[in-house]
């Protein structure tokens, strides 16, 4: 996966399950994040998708995904 479909895919992609399910991936509060971080996040893409998103909050990085969001009819 390159870096403009990862961040494609974090604007793009639900929560399938739990308490933030439907919820897009970029749109987790920081905190849901945090938690799967110590506790180990899923396998395959979807644990991707939680890490790279938990990196970019961390880091203040949001910014990065505005530009992508602007472009997804609500």
């Amino acid at each position: 996966m390159t870096q403009e479909e990862m961040l494609q895919a974090l604007v793009t992609t639900r929560m399938p399950f739990g308490k933030y399910k439907d919820t897009v991936i970029c749109d987790l509060p920081e905190a849901y994040l945090v938690w799967f971080h110590q506790k180990g996040f899923p396998k395959g893409k979807l644990g991707m998708l939680l890490g790279t998103m938990y990196e970019i909050k961390l880091n203040g990085l949001e910014y990065l995904l505005r530009p992508l969001r602007n472009k997804i009819p609500r």
